[in-house]
């Protein structure tokens, strides 16, 4: 008799760690997904912040004034000729 109530409490055991060990294999993958989404956040992120400091380099550029210049104010450089269309 006390043979059986050792092995019912050696596959319950095994029962209970079976359970258990599949539970952790599916919290690992939902942490596997999670950890592949903030990496490719990350990776977003920094292209967003090179191209931010690109622009904020261009913006400092006499180019940049010369196109804002033109395409805001109308000005044109001196050996420039500004053609208007008839309307």
């Amino acid at each position: 008799m006390t043979l059986v109530g050792i092995t019912l409490v050696v596959i319950s055991l095994a029962v209970a760690v079976n359970l258990r060990g599949t539970s952790l294999r599916a919290r690992d993958l939902e942490y596997q997904v999670k950890e592949a989404n903030l990496e490719r956040q990350k990776e977003e992120e920094l292209e967003r912040s090179e191209e931010l400091e690109e622009r904020r380099i261009f913006v400092q550029t006499k180019q940049y004034i010369e196109q804002v210049a033109k395409e805001k104010l109308g000005l044109v450089n001196p050996d420039e000729i500004l053609l208007k269309p008839e309307n």
